[in-house]
């Protein structure tokens, strides 16, 4: 099939790339040309494993192009995706600029041929039926088009794999038409599909995402009543998720979720049921729980430190996940910037979010591993589950460090092998 996309963040350019992998035309656009002339060069915008082999072997075969001239995809798709970005708003509504002004230019370019424009993007209810209304109002008379709606349920760090092995595929269509179009483009793929309508496809992916956010802030807070009680959360964890009703997935108690999907997503379904006259308490008490999970670990640091001021902080881990280099609402940054506020010297390394990490963070030091960040340290910090940091030689670091003090803020160690080499030791809910 002849796909456009539109936006080519880590949504529009997984999306792209695998849509390209199973034998479509793809092109995808981008209104940074400078993102654009660095895919034409094979530089990938971001990190994620098998990406860039994927992108390159597409590009080598001629399924996947990549343009900023949005007319070049309209005209020569017949399924357009929109996965531009979707900002909250200070009040956490999305900011759905961008897909309005998308779907304008789109109108503009199309001729009699018949066009699907599928929202990709993480969007609210209601808004298919103001791409549509957008399309109807710019396009000419002649223009022919369906609006669908096909949620991203992509993981960042797993995100290739998530495309090609999903859960499910959910598809939100009001015609048959372009039921049987996304049918078609799909069935290559061996999953199974829910087919709904546009609205129920828009609440599907907001839900989810809420759902998951609970799970870990509901862990988070058992994790909480551990270190005041003195039981483990990782047994805890591990009993609660061998009931098949509960699961053990997203029951890992640690900093708290960041990233740039469950901070947004939580935020916009608040806001979004608000707008219905619903006040979602429930889920502002989640967001409430994460929010007060990076002050627990700011405690931590404090009560085995004592005064804050001029000591030397080692934090391991910049990117919300491991897997990626993406801090957007990493626990970890907003961590060091309480430190920082604290007369704290910062000493950072993360295997592949340092270069986007300079570009917000200043006054710290970034270093080329962890035992040079860990070098001169009043305390070391994990705040992000990479494998390298599993296997650190703590023998090593021990010798290293000023006080010999991990706050293992997402449970990657064993506390009491760490105590046996000299360590305090401080997990979330672990003693």
């Amino acid at each position: 099939m002849k796909i456009g996309i539109i936006g080519s963040g880590y949504v529009g350019l997984v999306t792209g790339a695998c849509f390209a992998d199973l034998g479509n035309d793809v092109i995808c656009v981008d209104n940074d040309k400078a993102k654009i002339a660095s895919l034409k060069k094979g530089v990938m915008p971001i990190f994620e494993p098998a990406l860039e082999e994927t992108v390159l072997r597409n590009v080598k075969a001629g399924r996947l192009i990549f343009t900023s001239d949005i007319k070049t995809a309209a005209m020569a798709s017949s399924i357009i995706f929109i996965s531009v970005a979707t900002p909250p708003k200070s009040n956490g509504e999305p900011d759905l600029s961008q897909v309005e002004n998308v779907s304008r230019q789109l109108a503009l370019c199309f001729d009699a041929s018949y066009k699907l424009v599928v929202e990709k993007s993480t969007v609210p209810i209601r808004t298919g039926e103001w791409i549509e209304h957008t399309l109807k109002v710019h396009a000419k008379k002649t223009a022919r088009f369906d609006v669908a709606s096909n949620p991203e349920f992509l993981r960042e760090g797993s995100a290739i794999n998530d495309f090609m092995h999903p859960d499910r595929i959910v598809i939100g269509v009001e015609s048959k038409k372009a039921k049987d179009t996304l049918l078609e483009l799909y069935k290559p793929i061996k999953a199974p599909i829910i087919v709904t309508d546009i609205k129920s496809a828009e609440i599907i992916k907001h839900a989810s995402n809420s759902y998951l956010a609970t799970k870990i802030s509901f862990i988070n807070a058992i994790s909480n009543i551990c270190d005041k009680t003195g039981a483990d959360i990782v047994k805890v964890a591990e009993g609660m998720g061998m009931d098949k009703r509960i699961g053990r997935a997203f029951l890992n108690a640690g900093a708290g979720w960041g990233g740039s999907c469950f901070p947004k997503d939580v935020a916009a379904f608040i806001h979004i049921a608000e707008k219905t006259g619903y006040d979602f308490k429930f889920l502002k008490e989640v967001l409430r729980i994460n929010e007060e999970q990076k002050k627990n670990v700011l405690e931590k640091i404090r009560n085995g430190l004592w005064i804050l001021k001029g000591k030397t902080i080692a934090v391991l881990g910049l990117a919300f996940k491991p897997n990626t280099d993406d801090i957007r609402s990493a626990v970890s940054v907003d961590l060091i910037d309480m430190l920082k506020k604290e007369g704290a010297n910062i000493r950072v390394y993360d295997p592949k979010a340092a270069a986007k990490a300079k570009t917000i963070l200043k006054g710290v030091v970034f270093c080329k591993d962890a035992y040079e960040a860990a070098r001169n340290s009043d305390c070391i910090v994990v705040m992000t589950e990479w494998p390298e940091f599993s296997e650190l030689d703590f023998n090593r670091i021990k010798k290293l460090v000023r006080q010999p003090f991990v706050v293992d803020a997402r449970n990657l160690y064993e506390p009491q092998s760490l105590k046996k080499l000299g360590f305090k030791y401080v997990g979330m809910g672990r003693r």
